[in-house]
């Protein structure tokens, strides 16, 4: 049987806004991040990222940044005994400067690309799953799978909420990841 799945947008969700992440010293962890997770793996779900990451396709951040940036996100979970399953990541953006990242694809939230290739990957079954993140994207993707969606007021979150595409409703809104995190667990 297919694994039921969390999947985490990185930038005001998992971790602070901080625009272009471009150097850890500017990484900063909520201080609900470790726990929240924690609890969700206790629970038994898979944990995912799927991140989009434009600064690639702009020359703003090294592709390697990127890698490191999650290396140090996992260490800093696993030191607090959590973890995340997977990190997927989008690092295209149609007019970037950056060849061969500058185009359109099908990863790029709210795209369900990074949603799928996690499902086939990690064996997960999207519709008894949940997305969640701080923008309309997320829950579009989410949406695009079957998944339920949380919208987080955390990150740009707060004045997202105040501007929702058309016919576009969130499964739940909640201020904070551990907020998002126990409404998952009462709504399994």
């Amino acid at each position: 049987m297919s694994r039921r799945a969390v999947l985490l947008d990185r930038d005001g969700t998992l971790i602070e806004e901080a625009g272009y992440l471009d150097r850890l010293e500017r990484l900063v962890f909520y201080p609900y991040t470790v726990d929240a997770v924690r609890v969700l793996n206790r629970a038994g779900f898979a944990v995912v990222v799927v991140t989009n990451q434009a600064g690639v396709a702009r020359g703003i951040v090294e592709e390697s940044f990127v890698g490191e940036a999650h290396r140090h996100i996992a260490a800093r979970l696993e030191a607090g005994g959590a973890r995340i399953d997977a990190f997927y990541y989008c690092p295209h953006y149609s007019t970037g400067s950056v060849q061969p990242y500058a185009r359109a694809c099908d990863c790029r939230k709210p795209q369900p690309g990074l949603l799928r290739r996690a499902q086939e990957d990690l064996d997960l079954d999207l519709t008894r799953s949940f997305m969640v993140g701080d923008r309309w994207h997320d829950v579009q993707a989410g949406q695009a799978v079957g998944a339920r969606s949380v919208l987080l007021r955390s990150g740009v979150g707060r004045f997202e909420e105040g501007s929702p595409p058309p016919d576009l409703v969130p499964d739940a809104v909640a201020d904070t990841l551990m907020d998002a995190a126990a409404w998952i667990l009462q709504n399994a």
